[in-house]
This record gives structure tokens, C-alpha cells and sequence, in this order.
């Protein structure tokens, strides 16, 4: 935790952890003497003895053990609380660091360049071409929501299904999941107890919009056991993404950097906890395979210790270059959980007699979230004449169009 620079009372979880074992152990040896005096009331009884005092002092020990049973049931509460507050154990290789300044950047694909002098921001070019009303989203729902218009709303329904295509060719099953889930599927993921807040809670019914499709699709395999030979699992799903902390830090406000709802395609693995590390390169080839389909300049960052999501051991950020803005906007985090997820929401391997492992590893990676993409793409494939082009792979979904404009 202090790699995490997280603030855990760890003496609190040490010193309730043994009251509760010592408390165990107590009321296991009551029980033990509560049953040896039963038969020896017996025996008393049908000899004709006086066996009162017996029954007394039998009464005052069933009244001890409920006094530590109840004990116990305080701790066990207070503990699962605390517990699920911790987030989790960072990987070995985890880089350590405070925050996103000490992040390592991996690897780079492409250059960081504007494709011409006088490079429009997304917001410019995507008005200027009608297909992207700011305003439209701030007269409906208020700030931090879009509209898409004509081609802008064709671009993103051609991105979602683009993505779907290329994950199911990488062998992932394709899944049409609910966008509301009751609180158990949120703390089995992690969501909760920790990022209430900024979810949008339906209070009459406790059921929560998700922040992301990684809350069904994780949770439909909730509270099972799993064959080893099924592992690894590999599901994808689109999903609308609801998020109420979006623009709350007063930074990247404007345009479609950070909004209240947005669409994103997810990648979600299972799989066996020997080759979840493997598994984890393998995601991020997966999701910046998409990258590479659209033509988009990106570099890959290993999240530091102290820049780690709550669930993730292992977290790489996949970033695109923005021109217009003149920075590297995030579009993807693909995590390794190890078993964190697994032991909140109950997902276990089928143990085999050489098998040490009780839990999968659950993994994730957005392939892709749209709203940076699609800001990147219009700033990257812009053109001195006002148009944008369409990357050759993405032209079949946007009924063979080769520029927007």
C-alpha cells in the first residue's frame, strides 16, 4: 500500500484479525467443555446426584460462547468493510511511482506531429462539418454531453462495429449485455464500495448505469466454478459508459475529452492465474491492433504503482496523439487483476489434484473508448481542404466513404 501511496489502517485489519481468531479459538474450547459437561450431567443425573450447579455453570458458558458468536459477527462485518476499501497489491513489475508524471512509456507507434500547420481541434473541424453539436448535448442533458450528427453519428456506429469485428477475428465471443446492474455486480469489480459517488445510481430500484461494459461481462460469471480446459475465456461487448466524475477536475472540459456518457467496446479475459501476465501483452496487442486499423499515431505507457487503478495488479494505458489539442489523450487501460475481482464476485477454477489455484484472473482492456478516438482522428486525417479522411479499414463500415466533408 505504500507503493500505492494509499492510506490503509493495517494495525486496525491486524489487531480485529486476531481479537476474531483468539475469539474463534475461545468459544471452539466452550463448546468443547459445554459438551463434556453435558455428559457428565447425564451420567450425575442417573446417579441421583445434584446436578444444578452443573446446569448453572453450563448456562453461563452458553451465554459466553453467543456473547463471543456475536463478537465475532461485529468483527467479520467491520472487516469485510474495511477490506473492501483496500484496492489492490501491485504486480512485482508495476513501476513504482507517485502519480501519471513517473508512468513508463513503453513503446511509440508513429510521430507526435500536427499533419499540417493549421490543424483544426475536433470541436472546430467536427462543428464545421455538422456532425458534432456540443451544444445540442449541453441543451438536453446540460454539460458533459454530445450530440453526433449525420456522418458523425454514422462514424461512431462504423468505429463500434469495426472494433466488434476485429475482436471476434482475435477470438473473442461477442456479448449484447445489460447497462444496468444491481450492487453486487459493481463491488464484485470493484466499483463499490470505493466509486459510489461518481456512479449514476437508479435509487428506487438500486441498480446502477455502468461505467463500463467490464461490469456485466465480468459478473456473468459470477459466483461459478470453471473448468480449467474453458480457460482462457475471452468476451468483448459494446456498451454505452456512464460516469457522473467526467469533467468534475475542471481540466479537459472541452470537446469530447471527458464527458458523462460515451460509447466503448470492451475486451474481458479469464483465464488461468499461470499465464495471466502472457494474457496481459496479449490484450494489448488486441486493442492496439484497433489503433493500428485506424492509423492513428499512439504510444503505450506501464502505469506506475501510484497511478494504478483500485482492481489492477499490472495496468498498461494506450494513449493516441492529438494534434489539434497537442497532447496524448488515453483511449484504452488493459489491466491485470490477478484474482481481486475473482474472490469479490466468486469466480473459481475447477481444482484439479496438482492444482494450486482456488480463483481465476480476471483481465480487461478497453479496445476502444470513442470519444478520444474519434477526436484523434479527426485532428490526425485531417486535410488542409477542411475534409477528413477515412482509414482504409474503416471505409467498408462507412458505406465506402473516403472523407467526411
Amino acid at each position: 500500500m505504500r507503493r500505492r501511496h494509499a492510506s490503509v489502517d493495517v494495525e486496525q485489519l491486524v489487531v480485529l484479525d486476531a481479537e476474531h481468531i483468539a475469539n474463534l479459538q475461545q468459544s471452539e474450547e466452550l463448546k468443547r467443555q459445554r459438551n463434556l459437561a453435558s455428559e457428565d450431567i447425564g451420567r450425575r443425573k442417573q446417579a441421583g446426584e445434584d446436578i444444578a450447579p452443573l446446569h448453572a455453570a453450563m448456562k453461563e458458558t452458553s451465554a459466553r460462547i453467543k456473547q463471543l458468536e456475536a463478537r465475532n459477527k461485529e468483527i467479520e462485518e467491520t472487516l469485510d468493510a474495511i477490506l473492501l476499501t483496500i484496492p489492490n497489491i501491485p504486480h512485482e513489475s508495476t513501476p513504482d511511482g507517485a502519480d501519471a508524471a513517473d508512468n513508463v512509456v513503453v513503446r511509440t507507434v508513429g510521430k507526435a506531429e500536427k499533419p499540417f500547420d493549421d490543424v483544426l481541434a475536433h470541436w472546430d473541424i467536427g462543428e464545421k462539418l455538422g456532425i458534432l453539436d456540443l451544444e445540442g448535448g449541453r441543451i438536453i442533458s446540460g454539460r458533459g454531453f454530445i450530440v453526433f450528427r449525420g456522418d458523425g453519428a454514422l462514424l461512431c456506429r462504423a468505429l463500434i462495429n469495426m472494433m466488434l469485428d476485429i475482436h471476434a477475428e482475435q477470438g473473442y465471443e461477442e456479448l449484447l449485455v445489460p447497462y444496468l446492474v444491481h450492487r453486487a455486480s459493481m463491488t464484485g469489480t470493484g466499483q463499490l464500495p470505493k466509486y459510489e459517488e461518481d456512479m449514476y445510481h437508479c435509487g428506487a430500484d438500486d441498480l446502477f448505469l455502468v461505467p463500463t461494459a467490464e461490469v456485466p461481462v465480468t459478473n456473468l460469471l459470477r459466483e461459478s466454478v470453471v473448468e480449467r480446459d474453458r480457460l482462457p475465456i475471452r468476451y468483448t461487448a459494446y456498451s454505452p459508459c456512464f460516469r457522473r466524475e467526467a469533467g468534475s477536475h475542471g481540466a479537459d472540459t472541452r470537446g469530447l475529452l471527458r464527458v458523462h456518457q460515451f460509447d466503448k467496446v470492451e475486451m474481458v479475459k479469464f483465464v488461468h492465474p499461470d499465464t495471466s501476465y502472457d494474457e496481459l501483452e496479449t490484450l494489448v496487442t488486441d486493442a492496439t491492433a484497433v489503433l493500428d486499423a485506424l492509423e492513428l499515431p499512439y504510444r503505450v505507457l506501464s502505469l506506475c504503482a501510484g497511478d494504478l487503478g483500485f482492481a489492477a495488479a499490472r495496468c498498461y494505458d494506450l494513449e493516441t496523439w492529438s494534434p489539434g489539442v497537442g497532447k496524448w489523450l488515453e483511449v484504452s487501460s488493459c489491466s491485470n487483476f490477478e484474482d481481486f475481482q475473482a474472490r469479490r464476485a466468486g469466480i473459481r477454477i475447477k481444482k484439479a489434484d496438482t492444482d494450486k489455484h482456488k480463483f481465476v484472473h480476471t483481465l480487461n482492456g478497453s479496445g476502444l473508448a470513442l470519444p478520444r478516438v474519434v477526436a484523434s482522428l479527426l485532428e490526425v486525417h485531417q486535410t488542409p481542404t477542411g475534409r477528413v479522411r477515412i482509414p482504409a479499414r474503416l471505409r467498408p463500415y462507412m458505406r465506402g466513404r473516403e472523407y467526411l466533408g
